[in-house]
């Protein structure tokens, strides 16, 4: 049997690069603490580029799966949670958008956590505001290990896009949380997402 013909196992060629994308996050992070940011800038452009792959081999080639349908998203916020802990750690991004933005993610994933455990799970489908949210702190992220690794100044670029991610973060946080009580309530299915 070829890899990724049996979707219930989940042994795809997608999963196995996302799994290759969890490694990243230690290298990424050990990377910027120890001052290398041209490799911290290699590494996060690198797990950047595996996340369109392996979602542009799944859909291309019906290699979707429940695991990687949870995998994937957790890997990206893996990597994401990680380095805005260390940029602002190093004083390269305020505290205030990392508190939102980690406070953002352990909001879902506690909702999520108490749904389950209340017998009254949550279909997770990414919301559009999620999909913003985590590409403008993919952005945020990369200008700033960009701008780290090469001495490029990004100016009103990082201002910009600090202020664009943190809307979209508190944006992203109250969506999801109406959801929520929506789906608790019992006001039909709700669809949540960690994006």
């Amino acid at each position: 049997m070829r890899v990724g013909e049996d979707k219930s196992s989940g042994v795809t060629i997608p999963n196995i690069i996302t799994l290759i994308r969890f490694f990243l996050v230690p290298c990424v992070v050990l990377a910027l603490l120890g001052g290398n940011m041209g490799w911290a800038f290699i590494g996060f452009l690198v797990a950047g580029i595996s996340d369109g792959v392996d979602g542009f081999i799944a859909r291309t080639f019906d290699q979707r799966s429940e695991l990687g349908a949870y995998l994937d998203p957790i890997a990206d916020k893996l990597l994401l949670v990680c380095v805005f802990v260390v940029l602002g750690f190093l004083g390269e991004l305020p505290l205030w958008i990392v508190v939102t933005a980690v406070s953002r993610d352990a909001l879902i994933i506690g909702g999520v956590m108490l749904a389950t455990v209340m017998g009254n799970p949550v279909e997770m489908k990414p919301l559009f505001v999620s999909k913003a949210n985590t590409t403008f702190q993919i952005l945020l992220a990369l200008v700033v290990l960009a701008e780290l690794a090469s001495g490029w100044n990004a100016g009103a670029l990082r201002t910009v896009l600090i202020y664009i991610s943190a809307s979209l973060t508190v944006a992203s946080a109250a969506a999801y949380l109406v959801g929520w009580l929506r789906h608790m309530s019992g006001y039909g299915r709700s669809n949540l997402s960690d994006g």
